[in-house]
């Protein structure tokens, strides 16, 4: 890694004390001799909610901090203001309910160097409570990861993630506006990234740690999550294809989705496998939904967020 390089990290916020503390942990991170450090706080609220909070932190966080309010109740308008107030070589994008390992940072920037990606990828670890249901613990269906289709990670999310601000798959290139209040805008942007010739590459020690609230901690929660994460999957197959390619996806999905249903028959007796194929059944059942241009469940700025 070579000195001199700037990183800035993004927290976009929408009315989550939990801010408090990745900031605290964002203040602990290991950095690379040579290496500045800027935080933005991108503040999705329609009052300035989380300005206090910041200022109150900045004699603790050895970095400076630059708090951005960019209302309202629209994902993406956070995602975009990081993204144009980002100065540094990389930018680096974790969530307001997350906490990040010491050496996250330098495990990030370790692959990026190694690799050359446009964007690194790394996990994050759900850390459940004594509350949460045994086959969802065991399970450990909140962690996030990417998925590889065929060797290589073809799209990714913004919980964990550095992008290379140079490389010419990003120039430009924003958060879709339309689904900031659906989700899956991420999904629709490193796909997008992927396409236009980015690569994505994943640092599996770079974690980054999320509490799983007792709101998350059902299985209605993860099934709506999987089926508007298949929304998004379906309208962008729809935009990939046509005429009869959209119908040959749109028989795949439903097949799919039934032997799921079929496998939650066989694994009745066994809760993780069971709920694992009856959430791959709803994902599926989204890709049709999303095959069929059914507009997409939101999620932001709705009852997932805390009343003010």
């Amino acid at each position: 890694m070579a000195a001199g390089l700037r990183v800035d990290i993004a927290v976009c916020t929408f009315r989550r004390p939990e801010l408090a503390e990745t900031l605290r942990s964002l203040a602990a991170i290991i950095v690379p001799d040579g290496t500045a450090i800027r935080i933005i706080v991108a503040d999705n609220d329609l009052q300035p909610s989380a300005e206090g909070l910041v200022d109150a932190l900045r004699s603790e966080i050895p970095f400076g901090i630059d708090y951005v309010h960019c209302p309202a109740s629209n994902i993406s308008i956070a995602r975009n203001a990081c993204l144009d107030n980002a100065s540094g070589d990389y930018l680096a994008f974790v969530d307001d309910d997350e906490t990040v390992a010491r050496d996250w940072l330098v495990r990030l920037l370790e692959t990026a160097s190694a690799t050359g990606a446009e964007a690194v990828l790394g996990p994050v670890r759900a850390e459940y409570d004594l509350s949460a249901p045994s086959w969802m613990r065991r399970g450990d269906f909140h962690s996030t990861r990417p998925v590889w289709v065929g060797g290589e990670v073809i799209t990714g999310y913004t919980c964990n993630v550095l992008l290379d601000r140079k490389t010419p798959a990003l120039a430009g290139r924003r958060f879709n506006l339309a689904l900031g209040r659906t989700g899956g805008e991420d999904t629709e942007f490193f796909t997008h990234m992927y396409k236009a010739g980015g690569r994505l590459a994943y640092a599996s020690d770079a974690l980054v740690y999320e509490i799983v609230p007792e709101k998350r901690a059902s299985f209605q929660w993860l099934a709506k999550r999987r089926f508007r994460s298949g929304q998004t999957h379906g309208r962008l197959l729809a935009q990939a294809s046509a005429g009869s390619g959209k119908a040959v996806e749109i028989v795949r999905a439903t097949a799919k989705s039934g032997f799921c249903a079929v496998a939650i028959l066989i694994l009745l007796a066994s809760p993780v496998a069971r709920s694992r194929y009856a959430l791959r059944a709803v994902m599926h059942a989204g890709v049709v939904s999303g095959l069929f241009g059914v507009r997409e469940l939101e999620q932001y700025g709705t009852s997932e967020v805390a009343a003010p």
